[in-house]
């Protein structure tokens, strides 16, 4: 039986944005604690069946305001900032209380639109999120407030969600919000506005139908949404837009609860291999043995023993080229080491880079999850 496109149970890796609406009572700057509970137990289910989630959560502005007293009417952004650092701690422990009931660990992570767009920050943010992931850990990630300015704000937690299920190579996004998907129109306006319940490509008609951000705790609208769908979708996530009001939002849109789903046409892995293939420039070249050849076209990852020659100026993380012995192109990457560490540890085994370099890196040259095969190198 063939698995349904738009089944939540159906992702490996899931990560879910909670608005601040939601979470917090926008007149007193409370949790809403019975809410979070229910979203807690979805969250263990998912996981209980082998799934892994990641939460990107609002609401540290809307909480930590009211300590600092400076409940209703616009804030400065040094405010923002202030009230920020006061919240982001109440809304940890909140999800720590949580999520422990069911055993879980939750670990928070703040980042800023820099960090996902410089590429060395952006590689060791990845591998901070792979690795919880690998211990069962549940990420809790917010933008880093305290620090962003203007200029290296994501703005709203919709974008920030579609950046990071592209880092960690999501399969669904799920952005829990105050309304139940997309419309044709405006429903608060337009009685006779319909809910769309699938869109494979976002259109300029799609895009006229979305309005403005409505006033409140949140700062996104369904432009934001629109615009997390399309990074969303260019990643090969799907997406869905809920009503997470009621108690349990997981569990609602697995039972079949009004919602719109965004469905690419490429998977998380393709897409990334793609990304990889056609839109990075190569910064260097890695010249392997007849040995290493093998091992690629088996699937498997480039070890610094089958590495006989290293060119270039590149550093951790840049897309190098991958020759074979005759000087043919055979795939593309992204190199775990910069090109001076590369040329001390090419030619030996992995078990002596620590030696080598004076610290633990990883294993592979070119992990397999970050190399392209060349279709040349593939045909019969």
């Amino acid at each position: 039986m063939t698995a349904k496109p738009t089944g939540l149970e159906q992702g490996r890796r899931v990560v879910v944005k909670i608005g601040s609406a939601l979470l917090v009572d926008t007149d007193d700057g409370t949790i809403h604690r019975r809410w979070l509970e229910s979203l807690g137990a979805d969250i263990a289910r998912c996981q209980g069946r082998g799934q892994s989630v990641l939460i990107v959560s609002s609401g540290a502005v809307a909480v930590g305001r009211r300590h600092l007293g400076i409940a209703g009417g616009e804030l400065r952004l040094e405010e923002k900032q202030a009230a920020a650092a006061i919240g982001m701690v109440r809304l940890a422990h909140a999800y720590h209380e949580t999520l422990a009931q069911h055993g879980l660990t939750v670990a928070q992570v703040l980042v800023t639109l820099e960090d996902t767009e410089n590429r060395r920050r952006y590689l060791n943010a990845r591998n901070t999120l792979e690795t919880l992931l690998r211990l069962g850990a549940v990420p809790l990630i917010n933008e880093n407030d305290t620090v962003a300015t203007d200029e290296i704000r994501f703005g709203d937690n919709d974008r920030l969600g579609a950046r990071v299920a592209a880092m960690v190579s999501a399969d669904i996004l799920v952005l829990l919000s105050d309304v139940d998907g997309m419309y044709t129109s405006d429903p608060r306006r337009d009685p006779g506005a319909t809910l769309i319940p699938e869109i494979t490509r976002i259109t300029p008609e799609i895009e006229a139908m979305a309005g403005r951000a409505h006033p409140g705790a949140g700062s996104g609208g369904m432009v934001t949404k629109l615009a997390a769908a399309k990074a969303a979708l260019a990643a090969g996530c799907r997406m869905v837009i809920a009503d997470g009001k009621p108690c349990h939002p997981l569990q609602r849109i697995e039972d079949g609860a009004p919602c719109t789903w965004f469905l690419p046409t490429a998977t998380p892995r393709t897409a990334r291999k793609l990304w990889i293939a056609g839109s990075l420039k190569p910064a260097g070249v890695i010249t392997v043995d007849e040995g290493a050849l093998g091992a690629l076209e088996n699937g498997k990852s480039l070890l610094p023993v089958g590495v006989i020659a290293v060119e270039g100026d590149f550093q951790r993380g840049d897309a190098v080229i991958v020759k074979g012995p005759d000087g043919a192109e055979v795939a593309r990457g992204l190199i775990a080491y910069s090109a001076a560490d590369a040329g001390r540890i090419k030619g030996h085994k992995s078990r002596e880079i620590e030696r080598l370099l004076g610290y633990r890196g990883r294993d592979e040259m070119i992990h397999r999850d970050d190399l392209v095969l060349d279709e040349g190198f593939l045909s019969p």
